[in-house]
């Protein structure tokens, strides 16, 4: 990305990250910045005041930055506010030093927590209003990840017959012996479960007599909070979110600029609507796929990722495009015939066959710019 952006800032995405198991990436550079430093310590201590008044504790996430203390499930109220304050900390320096006004940006989407980072961007609620259903629920959600597994699950030739993986799911669920549910799906051919128990193993084991060959499920070793899935429900976190959203403040003004959700897969945020679609942001399953092809149907030239390290949005957008490319094996897009065709058909990705016929948008994948904010940022000379 050049130094000025303004010239590309109208076909431009932001992209916000959620939760992960690291929350710090180069935060502590920025906050140690002689430009940017004020303006992140800012956010930061907003974030902890709303996290220490909703639980009660001693809360200094500068402190805690500055020492590179990372978060932990025991300190996952902590890291929402991180991530979030610190997101909101680097859509302020873009215009406060370089003049970059999220109005003049064509979309925002968020994965996870980013989807509400990108709300309180948006204008559709303040910090502390967004934050605050988020943080009195924290303890539940990270006590229901003790036993929780994620599986990634994914397919090496055709598309994952989603209908399929939900009925296995709802089937295994319906033991008695866990609740399994898909968290996300990222790609036709990789969607993430979140288990109880043994669950993510019954499903290893009952799949291959349901889904198509080759399928294969490898599990991540840390433990996740189950939002996104019928999990949350077991401690009625999305009904008591519903509850206090009911009565929170804002919540009346569509999001400028418009956010496309992961939770519908579409910009379906309207002026009054947020609360019906966050209530349902707890426990319905992230639409990424959806929402990465909506952001190439719009012909975003840039997508600039917010927050510290982000991780699944960029890694997703990195493995369409390296896919397109492989696929299309050098062949120039302006100049397809049959011969091209027919070795496209042949390549080892028919799940990315079939959509490259039916949804040409994929192959504008690999001519997106990726901008990390937070390298970014680092890399500029400011006063």
């Amino acid at each position: 990305m050049s130094n000025d952006i303004s010239k590309r800032i109208s076909s431009t995405a932001l992209a916000f990250r959620g939760y992960n198991v690291t929350n710090l990436g180069k935060t502590p550079e920025l906050l140690k910045h002689s430009a940017y430093g004020p303006t992140v310590a800012q956010f930061l201590k907003q974030a902890s005041e709303i996290c220490a008044d909703v639980t009660h504790c001693k809360v200094d996430l500068a402190r805690r930055v500055r020492k590179r203390q990372n978060t932990s499930l025991r300190t996952y109220a902590q890291a929402i506010s991180l991530v979030v304050g610190t997101e909101l900390a680097q859509v302020r320096l873009l215009e406060e030093f370089f003049g970059v006004s999220l109005t003049d940006v064509q979309l925002a989407f968020g994965y996870s927590l980013g989807e509400v980072a990108a709300l309180v961007a948006g204008g559709v609620y303040d910090m502390e209003t967004a934050l605050t259903p988020l943080l009195v629920l924290a303890k539940d959600a990270a006590e229901l990840a003790s036993n929780v597994t994620m599986g990634v699950l994914f397919s090496r030739g055709p598309a994952l017959d989603c209908d399929a993986v939900r009925r296995l799911c709802l089937e295994i669920s319906n033991c008695g012996r866990g609740v399994i549910g898909v968290s996300s799906y990222l790609s036709p051919n990789t969607v993430l479960l979140l288990g109880q128990g043994r669950t993510v193993d019954r499903f290893k084991r009952m799949m291959h007599g349901v889904l198509a060959k080759p399928v294969h499920i490898r599990k991540n070793p840390n433990r996740w909070p189950p939002m996104h899935t019928p999990l949350v429900r077991q401690r009625n976190i999305s009904n008591r979110a519903g509850v206090m959203l009911d009565t929170a403040k804002g919540g009346f003004t569509a999001p400028v600029p418009p956010v496309l959700s992961c939770v519908t897969g579409d910009a379906s945020y309207n002026d009054y609507n947020s609360r019906e679609l966050l209530v349902r942001w707890i426990d319905h399953p992230q639409r990424l796929w959806d929402v990465i092809d909506k952001v190439l149907a719009a012909g975003i030239t840039t997508i600039i990722h917010v927050g510290p390290e982000p991780n699944i949005i960029p890694a997703t957008f990195n493995r369409l495009c390296n896919n397109v490319t492989a696929q299309l094996s050098g062949y120039s897009l302006s100049g397809f015939g049959l011969r091209a065709i027919s070795h496209i058909v042949r390549r080892p990705r028919p799940w990315l066959t079939s959509l490259l016929f039916s949804d040409a948008t994929l192959l504008r994948a690999p001519f997106v710019e990726q901008i990390i904010l937070e390298d970014w940022l680092l890399q500029q000379q400011v006063n």
